[in-house]
This record gives C-alpha cells, sequence and structure tokens, in this order.
C-alpha cells in the first residue's frame, strides 16, 4: 500500500506542474514499453508518429524492477501500454492501478508459440520483498525469431487501434520489419548448423534461453530458473557441475543483466573458460553491440559460434 500511496500522491502533484502528455501536444501517440526490447520493436513500427518512453532500459533487469512515480506518471499520459505479459512484468499490475491509466494495453505474446514452464513460477520483487508468482509459462518468448514476429504484428494492431489515421504506416513499418526477422531467423539456423551437434550445450546464468534452445537446438543448463530473482544453493550449483560433464558442456556464458561471479565460479569449477556476454532480457546501451534486436540475436549467435566451436 506504501507504493501506491506514493505513486497515487506522486501523479497529483504532477498533474499540477507537469505539461501536457506529447500524444496531446504534437498529435504522436503516446506509447509506454516496459523494457527494452519491447521498446526497440515499438520505435520500429511507430517510427516518427509515436513519443516511446520505455520504463526498464538497457541492461536492466525486469524481474527485479522497483517501479518510480515517473513510471506511474508516463502510464496516466500514455495512448498504448505495451507489455510481455506472462507476468515478466511483476510490477505492472501495481503500476496500472496505481496511475489510474485509460490507455489501450497490448500483451504482446498474445498468439505466441509459448514454453511450459515445469518450475511453476518465478519470482519478482514487490515493495523490496521476493514474491513467488505461479504461472505455467516461460515468458523469455521474444528470444524465438518466430515470435518476435508475432510481438511485431500485436504491436501494429495496438498502435492501428488507438491512432487509425497512422494504421497504414504502422502496417507497412511492419511488414518491412517482418522481411527482416525471416532473414535473422534463417540466418541462426544456418550459423548453429556450422556447431557440431554433440557440442551444442551451454551454461548460462538463469534459465532465459529456452525458447532459443527450442527453434535452434542449442541447450542452456542453469544455476537459476527463469527469472533472476530466484537464488542458486550450494546444491544447486554442485548439481549443475555434474550436469555439466554428463553432458559435457562447451562454454559458459555471462548475461548482460546479471552479476557474472556466479557463472565465473561456474566455469571454474567445470574446467571451462568464460564465453563472452550474451543478452537475455534488455538490450545494449546505444554503441553497444546489442543496442536492438536483432543486432542483439545476431551478437549472442555469434558469441555462441566462436565460443562453443573455441574459434
Amino acid at each position: 500500500m506504501k507504493f501506491l500511496r506514493t505513486l497515487i500522491c506522486a501523479i497529483g502533484l504532477a498533474s499540477v506542474s507537469l505539461v501536457p502528455a506529447a500524444s496531446a501536444e504534437d498529435g504522436k501517440l503516446g506509447v509506454v514499453a516496459t523494457f527494452s526490447i519491447i521498446g526497440d520493436f515499438a520505435r520500429v513500427v511507430g517510427g516518427d508518429r509515436i513519443e516511446l518512453r520505455t520504463l526498464v532500459g538497457a541492461d536492466s533487469d525486469a524481474h527485479v524492477y522497483e517501479p518510480r512515480p515517473a513510471d506511474a506518471i508516463a502510464l496516466a499520459r500514455a495512448d498504448v501500454v505495451l507489455t510481455n505479459g506472462l507476468l515478466f512484468e511483476g510490477f505492472m499490475e501495481r503500476l496500472v492501478e496505481a496511475s489510474g491509466t485509460t490507455a489501450e494495453a497490448a500483451v504482446l505474446t498474445k498468439g505466441a508459440n509459448i514454453v511450459n514452464d515445469p518450475e511453476g513460477g518465478h519470482y519478482h520483487y514487490v515493495d523490496g520483498k521476493a514474491i513467488f508468482h505461479a504461472t505455467p509459462n516461460d515468458p523469455h518468448a521474444w528470444q524465438s525469431v518466430a515470435n518476435a514476429q508475432i510481438y511485431v504484428r500485436n504491436i501494429a494492431e495496438a498502435f492501428c487501434k488507438a491512432d487509425t489515421a497512422g494504421c497504414d504506416t504502422y502496417r507497412a513499418n511492419a511488414e518491412a520489419y517482418q522481411k527482416q526477422l525471416i532473414e535473422l531467423d534463417a540466418d541462426i539456423k544456418k550459423a548453429i548448423a556450422d556447431i557440431p551437434e554433440d557440442r551444442r550445450v551451454a551454461v548460462v546464468a538463469h534459465n532465459a534461453f529456452r525458447y532459443f534452445e527450442r527453434d535452434y537446438g542449442i541447450q542452456f543448463l542453469s544455476p537459476q530458473g527463469i527469472s533472476t530473482e530466484s537464488e542458486a544453493s550450494a546444491a544447486d550449483v554442485a548439481a549443475l557441475i555434474r550436469e555439466i560433464r554428463e553432458k559435457r558442456a562447451a562454454a559458459v556464458f555471462a548475461e548482460n543483466i546479471s552479476d557474472a561471479r556466479l557463472v565465473e565460479q561456474i566455469a571454474s569449477e567445470a574446467g571451462l573458460t568464460l564465453g563472452g556476454t550474451l543478452y537475455s532480457d534488455a538490450l545494449s546501451p546505444e554503441g553497444g553491440p546489442a543496442a536492438n534486436y536483432l543486432d542483439m540475436m545476431r551478437h549472442n549467435v555469434g558469441t555462441l559460434v566462436t565460443a562453443i566451436n573455441g574459434e
């Protein structure tokens, strides 16, 4: 309740002092995306017709994100809110309630090919405490390029619903981007084909790559579940080391949103070297190797192939 009171108070003050929303001021569609990967999709589809705000930015972890009053203000002023769904953004229900937003909300995993989560759920921070959210599904659906195409389609439809005058532009942008995604998907499959089948096992910090595993044939082992908030015990790490040896994992990778110390320890104990950094739940900042979704996926594939093949 403290969270809600703080945000509601902030919104009340902001209504007196802030300038009007971008959509009301210059005719642009006011869009809020929950995290950087969705923000990139929105930028491509919306182009110059939208004013975009992304809540969880580059190199930041949505699993443990604590919303700020400015986030509630952004939702209150938005025309469209884009979310991943599948309980990935554990903060969104409280944030929507606090903001009182009337924006069109689009869940971008609607219609996507979803992976079941055998762990049955994951953790998020709520007012500084780790809260377990039961869910039967893995939320990291964007790690499948085929699913990314669904995200883009859903964004175009949400923008069309909120801004009918710009619909032709949104659909044209989405169609052009879909062609790039189809090419990306083919390139990933071709690159993975160059890895010998008996070496297609890698280790990552948390279990964010099961869609990539399903679509492209790299098996990922991890000490954590699908949320970075879950903690790996000493027994978990010991069991993982045994599994790495049994399955002859070829490389260990850090993630941009996670502290690398645990995977460095695992690599050392397993007799492997760190093969580089993969981008799982967030893009890199501008100028980095994964500043957009296309670059993120190509970077991840290149890093996997180079490390696993020992190039």
